[in-house]
């Protein structure tokens, strides 16, 4: 299982980003007015942007309450919205899972 979760992060990794680069190719930008506007395009992206924002605030209050991480627990919420909740949620279960882990 750890395996899957770590080959998942690595998909939620490479793929997202996939597609952030391209967007960033053809004119894209971080800056707020032009992200945003974006990402509320049409009701799909409109859809697919709140379900993965409101799953990452969830994932986030997970995170944040698992006293286990230490301080590191905010690099795991840093890493979900500065690199991908796709990324950061399968690896952080398969360090959950990793050999010797404590609940």
């Amino acid at each position: 299982m750890r395996a899957f979760f770590l080959l998942l992060a690595f998909v939620g990794l490479a793929v997202p980003w996939y597609f952030n680069v391209v967007y960033f190719l053809a004119g894209g930008s971080v800056m707020p007015d032009v992200f945003w506007r974006d990402a509320f395009a049409n009701p799909l992206t409109t859809g697919i942007t709140l379900d993965v924002y409101l799953a990452a605030v969830a994932f986030s209050v997970w995170v944040a309450a698992d006293r286990s991480l230490g301080a590191w627990r905010w690099a795991w919420i840093a890493a979900c919205f500065g690199i991908s909740l796709a990324f950061a949620m399968p690896l952080y279960l398969a360090y959950r899972l990793r050999a010797g882990a404590t609940s």
